[in-house]
């Protein structure tokens, strides 16, 4: 890693670390791609940038999302409705932001963190007071996933 690089990264992770969420250009990009008609994924969006994080929505069909899935190495096992890319992390479905603050700060060799499938409570899927237990799960670089964290 040369000095320029490891400086931008330092400053990149800089609020991770300190926990101020002030955004700044510093501050990490998610990019986001999902189906133009997926509410629950505005929700996600929604819940990312009010926890501090900028974010670039692209809207895409259902054959391109898939297409990219299956780049990233997203199998069915682990899919859900939207997929997004920040520091050259996938992150699939309805994460919470606090572990993605958590991935960015641990900086894991993984490929990213996934909510499989669309668990009521999760952000972008409240329901008033009904919630599901669920995971976030690690995606290791050989595909195979362990539990990140437990929410609910």
């Amino acid at each position: 890693m040369n000095r320029r690089s490891f400086l931008l990264t330092a400053t990149a992770t800089l609020p991770l670390a300190t926990g101020a969420w002030a955004v700044t250009e510093a501050t990490p990009m998610i990019e986001v791609m999902k189906s133009p008609s997926c509410g629950c994924c505005a929700g996600w969006v929604n819940h990312l940038t009010t926890s501090g994080f900028r974010t670039e929505v692209r809207n895409v069909s259902d054959d391109q999302l898939w297409q990219m899935k299956s780049r990233l190495g997203i199998t069915d096992a682990l899919a859900s409705c939207h997929t997004a890319m920040v520091a050259g992390y996938v992150i699939e479905g309805h994460v919470p932001a606090q572990d993605i603050t958590r991935l960015l700060a641990e900086r894991p060799g993984a490929r990213g963190l996934s909510v499989p499938g669309m668990p009521i409570g999760s952000p972008g899927m409240e329901m008033g007071e009904d919630t599901d237990p669920f995971a976030t799960l690690l995606i290791r670089a050989d595909g195979t996933s362990e539990i990140f964290a437990h929410h609910g």
